[in-house]
């Protein structure tokens, strides 16, 4: 029988499971999808049997299952950083120990036991460190033999951020950096300081610093009062935080509110109240000093190593702003960044150390590109399955048994301004949808991210979209000459799609800014001219490529919107019930399951289903 190694991530931030068949990725998902409970942190019962179901396999058929984590060093850290800062951090101490001293500090009993409601059997339990975790993540299905490794993330046991060297099999940590000295934990604080959900709400700060205006007095002055009152930065990247302003290593919050209003000169952000300009212009600062922190380590890796290409991990690797910044800036030949870069790609990363480190197999780079599949790794479902909705809710159709002609209709309907729900395959592994757990509009609508915004994702207003691109016209639109497959790499829209701004831009209020015309792709242009991009190729997705294709050969543009099949505050979906629930809960017009065609206009009057779960084995 091959070998099977179960990956797992669990009890910090979002939980996972992946499997590997004779060092093969064969499946990979996030427990949120099934219990939709987003960022879902609990051990991944779902995940779990979901990946030993696509394997065909019982527990007791696994030669190991490896844990991301060395839950020891996490206790030490805990116990030193307490001892250390006393008696600051005694509530904080109080309330964390006994969950430690019960549960996670017994993570090999806890495991087994939680393992054994999968099924009979005992496989060895292994536990790779945490950022060794994220450093095979990145390194083992990259499409590089050789190459520096950049992992940059909150915290694991000690380490905030590493450089290693992956060579063949073997990786080399070369470099650390200690909590509490961490750029994804000052990433945090500013975004808890701006009003956002810490671990969740980093993205939106991304998202509102091009509103920040890069020429401001104010921006310039908190861009130096941060590197100079906040953090020492070294030219190697290694950096310091000065703890008198930080209260996250001992207590309840990320920083202490009133100490911060006085350096910045004014109070913390409300969550879900208006932003004026000094947010913005402070999300700017961090953006940029965060872009110098990965700037500088990234050299350090070229210098460490000597290597011509870079993998990342971690969940500073999703920040796709300095990523492509990084890219820009021609330190390395090429990059490449795991698409499930934040926890739950750890558990992918710990079943391929325990593959390629613990049991010394060697790896096989063939030169045609990464071993990720796309990042398709999760279930897929039938036609039988969107029928067994269609009579359950008595919802009418049009199957389409031409899959060409359901391009060319629901292109019509891109290029009419509809929203189009595209529900294909297999579903994504990591936080991005790419085509097939998508929601699709037309890029040259001026008025579809404001529509998709707050009539489809009932979400922040300022919020950009993305373009999923043909991946033979991506330079026709962008200033990108590499592969994004994995919608991790922010550029430039190029020049000759630009539109003049008015004069007095700046000066404009946030809403305003945002729905001036900027390029001839409004929807994925952001207000400083950028767009964070998936190239889509036919090798790895060719439904997608197909409809992008005809959409093209119909407008004559290559491009369309795409965001995550979701609503603000749940996870993607991941069943054909999910998508159809989202679907008729939200304006969006039309939805495709597989090669299945529904209207809203068609629909009857929807009522919520308590067990439809069984019909797709998901418990």
């Amino acid at each position: 029988m091959p070998a099977a190694i179960l990956g797992l991530s669990a009890y910090y931030h979002d939980s996972g499971a992946a499997l590997l068949l004779d060092g093969q990725i064969l499946a990979a998902a996030q427990e949120e999808r099934f219990t939709r409970r987003k960022h879902d942190h609990s051990f991944p019962h779902h995940a779990a049997a979901y990946v030993l179901r696509e394997a065909g396999l019982e527990l007791g058929d696994l030669a190991a299952v490896a844990f991301y984590d060395k839950p020891y060093l996490h206790f030490e850290r805990l116990l030193e950083t307490y001892h250390s800062l006393a008696p600051r951090g005694l509530r904080s101490f109080l309330s964390a120990m006994p969950v430690w001293i019960k549960e996670k500090l017994m993570m090999r009993s806890l495991l087994k036991e939680e393992l054994a409601r999968l099924g009979p059997g005992e496989p060895r339990l292994l536990f790779p460190e945490h950022h060794l975790s994220h450093a095979a993540s990145a390194f083992y299905p990259s499409p590089f033999q050789e190459a520096a490794i950049l992992t940059i993330d909150g915290v694991g046991e000690w380490s905030t951020a590493t450089i290693g060297h992956g060579r063949g099999k073997d990786i080399a940590i070369l470099r650390e950096l200690h909590f509490p000295h961490s750029l994804g934990l000052l990433y945090s604080t500013f975004t808890y300081f701006l009003g956002f959900k810490v671990n969740s709400g980093e993205y939106k700060l991304m998202g509102l610093a091009p509103y920040g205006d890069p020429e401001a007095e104010q921006t310039r002055k908190w861009r130096e009062l941060i590197l100079d009152v906040l953090v020492d930065l070294r030219d190697d990247g290694s950096l310091l935080l000065n703890l008198d302003y930080f209260d996250f290593a001992t207590g309840l919050t990320m920083c202490r509110d009133e100490v911060w209003e006085r350096l910045f000169g004014m109070p913390r952000r409300e969550p879900e109240t208006d932003f004026h300009q000094g947010h913005m212009n402070l999300a700017l600062a961090i953006q940029q000093v965060t872009e110098e922190v990965v700037l500088r380590q990234a050299q350090t890796a070229r210098e460490l190593t000597g290597s011509d290409y870079l993998v990342m991990a971690g969940g500073v690797s999703l920040n796709c702003v300095a990523n492509g910044k990084l890219l820009r800036k021609g330190i390395f030949k090429d990059l490449w960044i795991q698409p499930a870069a934040g926890d739950a790609g750890g558990a992918l990363g710990a079943a391929l150390a325990a593959w390629h480190i613990g049991e010394g197999r060697e790896r096989q780079v063939d030169g045609s590109g990464d071993a990720m599949q796309g990042s398709y790794l999760g279930p897929e479902f039938s036609a039988a399955d969107i029928r067994k909705l269609a009579r359950r809710h008595q919802a009418p159709y049009r199957h389409f048994a031409d899959f060409d002609a359901l391009c060319a209709e629901v292109a019509g309907l891109l290029d009419q301004g509809q929203v189009v729900g595209w529900f294909q395959g297999r579903m994504e592994w990591g936080p991005r949808a790419l085509g097939n757990r998508s929601i699709l509009g037309d890029p040259r609508n001026p008025e579809m991210q404001k529509r998709l915004n707050l009539k489809i994702k009932y979400r922040e207003g300022f919020r950009p979209f993305a373009p999923s691109v043909l991946a033979e016209e991506t330079s026709r639109y962008f200033e990108l000459d590499v592969p994004s497959p994995y919608m991790l790499l922010v550029a430039p829209v190029q020049e000759s799609h630009r539109l003049p701004l008015p004069d007095g831009y700046r000066d404009l209020p946030l809403f305003q800014r945002l729905y001036v015309l900027r390029s001839h792709i409004p929807a994925v242009t952001h207000v400083d001219f950028s767009a964070r991009i998936q190239t889509v190729h036919r090798n790895t997705n060719e439904r997608y490529w197909r409809l992008l294709r005809t959409f093209a050969d119909q407008t004559g543009c290559g491009l369309v919107v795409n965001t995550s099949f979701n609503v603000r505050g749940e996870p993607i979906v991941c069943t054909p019930e999910d998508a159809y629930r989202c679907f008729m809960r939200t304006e969006m017009d039309y939805l495709v399951l597989g090669d299945f065609l529904f209207d809203k206009q068609d629909q009857p009057a929807f009522a919520d289903t308590q067990d439809w779960r069984r019909d797709y084995q998901l418990d």
